[in-house]
């Protein structure tokens, strides 16, 4: 059940994106937003399981990376916050799939849009059910590629195109400082696993490492280079510019990606980091 709610929202983009003109205007925009609804339906389910019975679980998919000391496994991870955040996204999600169906009917490319939207949905499910810093990335990476697609959607408008692009280029630069940190962490701990990093942490406390001509205490500099990630995700000073030029998307897409989803991320990964201290 708990690995239907992730592959729900991909399974509809992969039907709506590739076979959208196939199946029809109509039929992507109901099988998209059944699905997704569905997810929905089934995230809450699992967070009365979570309220009501304590229910936790790791749920691996797949073996991902086994290279050397690397060992990455694709996995559901179902927790307190993570139920929570299920519920969030794919709630708000299959409102926003519902709402499109209407907004977007005289758009010649909804089965496009639905598929993207989908795919987003997808993307964001794989970052708050992560258990490792790389799958955390992978889905990370995956909503800013969807962010630059929706907010790009009408690409014959200039306006459109640039506020994509600077979407995409600031992204880049918060998604670096986020690299770094879990470049550092794999240096310092020699995994990427939440748990196996957080129970070494006494071990490395008071390690220094030099950075820019100066010494800085390993867990300070990881910090900041994580955070400088979520600052860009969740549209922090400095890094925030991207948000305003982003309505240049459709409506729909801006109560997907400002509201409710992606500017939460940052916001979603500090909390985790949190439940591990």
């Amino acid at each position: 059940m708990e690995t239907s709610i992730l592959f729900l929202p991909l399974i509809a983009s992969i039907i709506s994106g590739f076979f959208g003109k196939m199946i029809g205007d109509r039929n992507s925009e109901i099988v998209t937003s059944l699905l997704v609804s569905i997810s929905a339906l089934l995230s809450i389910f699992v967070l009365y399981q979570v309220i009501v019975n304590q229910y936790e679980e790791n749920i691996i998919i797949a073996t991902w990376i086994n290279s050397g000391s690397l060992d990455v496994n694709w996995s559901m991870l179902i927790d307190p916050l993570s139920a929570v955040m299920l519920v969030v996204v794919t709630s708000v999600s299959s409102l926003v799939h519902i709402y499109s169906i209407g907004y977007m009917s005289h758009d010649p490319h909804k089965p496009r849009f639905m598929a993207y939207l989908s795919l987003f949905t997808f993307a964001m499910l794989m970052l708050v059910t992560s258990d490792n810093f790389i799958q955390l990335f992978f889905g990370w990476e995956g909503v800013g590629l969807c962010s630059y697609f929706l907010i790009g959607f009408w690409f014959k408008k200039e306006s459109a195109n640039a506020a994509a692009i600077k979407a995409f280029v600031v992204n880049r630069v918060g998604d670096f400082g986020f690299a770094l940190g879990i470049f550092l962490i794999f240096y310092l701990f020699g995994t990427v696993n939440y748990s196996e990093v957080f129970q070494q942490i006494p071990t490395v406390i008071d390690q220094n490492l030099s950075f820019l001509g100066f010494k800085v205490k390993a867990i300070d500099l990881i910090c900041l280079f994580l955070f400088i990630g979520a600052m860009g995700k969740s549209a922090q000073i400095l890094l925030h510019t991207w948000l305003p030029d982003a309505m240049e998307g459709p409506t729909p897409v801006s109560a997907l990606i400002h509201a409710a989803t992606m500017v939460t991320a940052g916001v979603f990964f500090s909390c985790k980091m949190f439940t591990y201290l």
